[in-house]
């Protein structure tokens, strides 16, 4: 097996979106992928425990259909949380709505919402406009990317990610699976998505998977790319990320194969990445690498830490080379540490070694070197062989300005 990354579309699938009048603004807000058959599916979500009404829907949803989906129907502008019975019976309404429309059960409708909290949702403007949405839907790059505008809300840009799979020997049949991605997510970035403004993902191949095995290759996709990103510290209340198998392509792939898991790991690394890069009023992206601790935990711990900072992040927006705040959260993160042990790299630039200002720190380059778009800081702790990969940004004033004046 092989891997590359054309725009190719997976087989399977139907994609489209309109105006519901959702969004004050009167841009695309309601968004429809469909699978031609109802698609094996796995889904995370936010670890918050004010959950979204769409979320507690789809825990319902994908419990009684036996983990398979057949509509998938998303709205921007308008988060459906905090509104009470009236929220989960919006979402129900749009699963209704959607089944009428497709001829399919109700459980197998897959709500999602992203916007503003507190705020009822006008359900009755989605049921209005699926009948006419659900007529044009189609299967090209351009639908796709449809999809991909429509759920934006903060985002300056649309994110997809791409992967080709292909598969064949003695045993097996020969052929191409293909993964698409597309996602959003700006502010309120730090996802902590469980089973182990808003981040939503939807992962579709046309792979043959049954909902079990897609959970297998989900789950540690996740834990080094959306487990992995922080823009503000924040966890969303509608936080999802869905993958679907619609088995179009006639190729079965069996739990623990390595090309497809390599293949959806690098997807869902690229959409993280990319959300990163588009969090709200950032200047600089941060790559943290955090190696030498104790245990996977604890360089998971410092590099959160140091993401979640508000001393760190705005050094970083001012190109600022204060380590002595980076050594400050690295102290208070709770993982085991020596203080005089501790190594920090900008770049290839020795910043700190043995807990003191190296020798050859030279700060008018760490300075030149920080006022990249984008950098890479290295921490080694010296305790142990843990380490982790870690996507964060500077906070700027306009981020403020933006989640200042963000319902109103």
């Amino acid at each position: 097996m092989r891997n590359s990354t054309p725009f190719l579309i997976p087989r399977g699938f139907r994609f489209g979106a309109a105006m519901a009048g959702i969004k004050a603004s009167g841009r695309p807000d309601f968004a429809l992928i469909t699978a031609d058959a109802p698609a094996g599916a796995a889904a995370a979500f936010t670890a918050n425990r004010v959950i979204a009404a769409p979320l507690i829907v789809d825990k319902e949803n994908l419990r009684a259909s036996g983990g398979k989906v057949r509509v998938v129907a998303i709205n921007a502008g308008n988060a459906n949380c905090a509104a009470g019975q009236a929220g989960l019976d919006a979402a129900r309404a749009t699963c209704a709505a959607a089944a009428q429309a497709f001829g399919c059960a109700p459980e197998e409708v897959f709500p999602s919402s992203t916007g503003v909290i507190g705020v009822p949702l006008p359900v009755e403007k989605l049921v209005a406009a699926m009948p006419a949405l659900a007529a044009r839907l189609g299967s090209a790059c351009d639908d796709f990317l449809q999809v991909a505008q429509a759920i934006l809300t903060t985002d300056k840009v649309q994110k997809t990610a791409f992967a080709r799979v292909e598969t064949g020997n003695a045993d097996e049949a020969h052929g191409e699976i293909r993964i698409a991605a597309l996602g959003k997510g700006s502010g309120m970035i730090f996802p902590q998505l469980a089973p182990h403004a808003t981040m939503l993902v939807y992962v579709l191949t046309d792979a043959a998977i049954e909902p079990g095995a897609l959970r297998a290759f989900l789950e540690p996709a996740m834990e080094t790319s959306f487990n992995r990103i922080s823009v503000d510290g924040d966890t969303s209340t509608n936080d999802t990320v869905l993958l679907l198998a619609s088995g179009a392509s006639g190729l079965r792939v069996a739990r623990g194969d390595k090309a497809f898991q390599d293949a959806l790991t690098q997807v869902c690394t690229s959409l993280a990445k990319q959300i990163v890069a588009d969090g709200e009023g950032v200047s600089h992206v941060v790559e943290l690498r955090i190696s030498g601790a104790r245990t996977g935990a604890d360089a998971l711990r410092v590099a959160q830490a140091i993401a979640h900072s508000p001393l760190v992040k705005t050094a970083w927006a001012g190109c600022d080379p204060n380590w002595g705040r980076l050594m400050a959260a690295i102290g208070y993160s709770g993982a085991a540490i020596d203080p005089a042990r501790i190594d920090i790299l900008f770049g290839d630039l020795p910043i700190c070694r043995s807990g003191g200002r190296a020798a050859e720190y030279d700060e008018a380059a760490a300075h030149a070197y920080l006022s990249q778009d984008e950098f890479t800081i290295s921490i080694e702790l010296h305790q142990g062989q843990g380490s982790c990969v870690f996507w964060t940004t500077d906070l700027t004033a306009e981020y403020i300005h933006i989640n200042a004046d963000y319902s109103t």
